[in-house]
């Protein structure tokens, strides 16, 4: 799956069933301001979704006249979330908006080092030298660039990196530290076993 749309809908889907519209509106704050959902994009994803066998519609009685329609996951779509979730396509590593995405519903992983294996994905890309300017291959600093624009770009993106590059090596120690919690009660109830 390379949709961040289909990564919402099964997310959200994940955590409990809801109706369209409410799946429309959390979708909408996660992307924030820039990717509004319209009901052509959603309903259309929804029902390749559901003839997937990856959701389920059940008509409810609604408030006015209408029967309104909730969403709920099947086997199957919280199969494929934690697929995707354990091994999740390049863009969504490379990319900020897929990534938030994918860290939004990470917490549905259960397993810490599966977790940490994604997030150690995401620290070997910020790790690499980039830049959104270059000289040829050369990436730019702010420093190189005498536009003031593009020495806002770089200093906020510089910025931004260094903050999640520090969040990401806290968590991975906070992960790795779970996981080494996790395999000790293993240990603990195999001998008492």
């Amino acid at each position: 799956m390379s949709s961040l749309l289909d990564l919402s809908i099964l997310g959200f889907l994940y955590e409990e069933p809801l109706h369209g519209y409410e799946l429309r509106v959390r979708i909408a704050r996660l992307s924030g301001h820039v990717r509004t959902v319209s009901h052509g994009t959603l309903y259309p994803a929804i029902k390749r979704l559901e003839t997937a066998g990856l959701l389920t519609r059940e008509a409810q009685p609604g408030a006015a006249a209408a029967p309104r329609h909730v969403l709920s996951l099947t086997e199957a779509g919280r199969a494929e979330l934690q697929r995707n979730l354990r091994e999740p396509a390049e863009p969504f590593i490379t990319d900020e908006n897929r990534w938030f995405a994918l860290l939004a519903f990470l917490r549905h992983l259960p397993d810490p080092g599966a977790q940490a294996t994604v997030l150690r994905r995401r620290l070997a890309f910020l790790s690499e030298p980039s830049s959104y300017f270059y000289d040829g291959d050369r990436p730019l600093t702010a420093g190189d660039v005498g536009d003031p624009f593009r020495t806002g770009v770089l200093l906020i993106a510089r910025a931004t990196s260094r903050a999640e590059l520090e969040w990401l090596r806290t968590t991975l120690d906070e992960l790795a530290a779970a996981t080494v919690a996790d395999r000790g009660q293993e240990v603990a109830h195999a001998v008492h076993d």
